[in-house]
């Protein structure tokens, strides 16, 4: 089976794409750095497929360990590459850090691909490219807007990188997810948002609230122009999100693809607020949470949600689950690590 490199492998999102793989046959090297990620989700992962990838531990923006992996693991047939920083509001607290660590990572591992001379590549990028749209919902030819946060910049800039190298490098096949907002876990409750420090998303604040580890959720804005006050988002399900990637990369394997770069949107193709993320939690886990409003955050827009249509055309694909599949998975999840603590 094909040999593939899955960068953040042990991320939330990575890992969720690791047990796909697996389950498919592929062979699996991951790449990760643990700076948001735990190494026990490794031996999750194997206790979900019965398979154990190779791992190993690199910064994507040290190009001499990524040089000397590449050296070692010659013959890679595609990369899906989402080691990046990833949240909203951080990012425009932490402008450095986010160009430095997503905008090296992407180039190095660009060079690396044209050195050992692979041709396919899947690249995690966001609907955080389009801005605030101007008209919704959000289609694969809304314009690309300016964005508020730092993160969604750097996102736009990774895809510009990718446009330009393509255009000397016309051997490069590539796919670009520009997706919305994942939520939930994997149905054996192994494998999950598993944040490091106080959560910038919405369901670990969510879960962690509910289980006694944080006092109090608070809710960013509660002044929008949506029907409840809150931010609406297009949330759904991360292992939805895993199966858009495989169908991605399977369509770059297979040379399906129509264009030497494709993009395609993913989301559950409604918008839901926060607070009626909140509601879906506590009938799902019979808790009851303790949230309050607070001022809203940098980085942060009103409301967006996608547009799949060509993804249900051409890839057959549309989110399976619904929002209380969402909340009731991530429950799981946090109920899993209580008793692993």
């Amino acid at each position: 089976m094909p040999k593939i490199l899955l960068t953040g492998g042990l991320g939330y999102i990575g890992s969720h794409i690791a047990v796909e793989l697996l389950n498919k046959n592929y062979e699996v090297i991951i790449i990760d750095n643990l700076s948001n990620s735990k190494k026990f989700i490794l031996e999750n992962i194997q206790k979900i497929t019965g398979k154990l990838p190779k791992f190993y531990e690199i910064d994507m923006c040290e190009k001499a360990q990524l040089a000397y992996f590449f050296a070692q693991n010659q013959h890679i047939d595609a990369v899906i590459h989402l080691a990046a920083f990833k949240y909203v509001n951080e990012s425009v607290l932490k402008p450095y850090q986010y160009y430095a660590n997503n905008l090296n990572a992407m180039l190095n591992l660009l060079e690396m691909m044209k050195t050992y001379q692979i041709k396919n590549l899947v690249f995690s990028s966001s609907c955080t490219v389009y801005g605030s749209p101007e008209k919704l919902p959000v289609t694969e030819q809304t314009p690309i807007l300016e964005t508020p946060s730092v993160y969604g910049k750097t996102k736009q800039m990774c895809e510009t990188f990718i446009q330009d190298i393509c255009k000397v490098e016309i051997d490069l096949q590539v796919s670009i997810l520009r997706y919305f907002n994942p939520m939930g876990a994997h149905e054996s409750g192994l494998i999950g948002e598993l944040p490091l420090g106080e959560p910038h998303t919405l369901m670990p604040f969510i879960t962690q609230t509910a289980i006694g580890l944080r006092s109090v959720l608070k809710v960013f804005g509660n002044d929008y122009h949506t029907p409840d006050g809150t931010c609406q988002r297009d949330f759904f399900h991360v292992t939805d999100l895993s199966f858009a990637h495989i169908l991605m990369l399977e369509r770059l394997l297979n040379q399906k693809n129509e264009t030497q770069i494709e993009m395609f949107n993913f989301g559950a193709e409604k918008p839901t607020s926060i607070l009626e993320v909140i509601d879906s939690f506590e009938k799902m886990s019979n808790q009851k949470l303790n949230y309050e409003f607070a001022p809203r955050r940098l980085g942060d827009v009103e409301k967006v949600y996608a547009d799949c249509s060509k993804a249900k055309k051409i890839l057959h694909w549309s989110s399976q689950k619904t929002l209380d599949d969402l909340t009731f998975s991530a429950w799981q999840w946090e109920l899993y690590l209580k008793k692993s603590r």
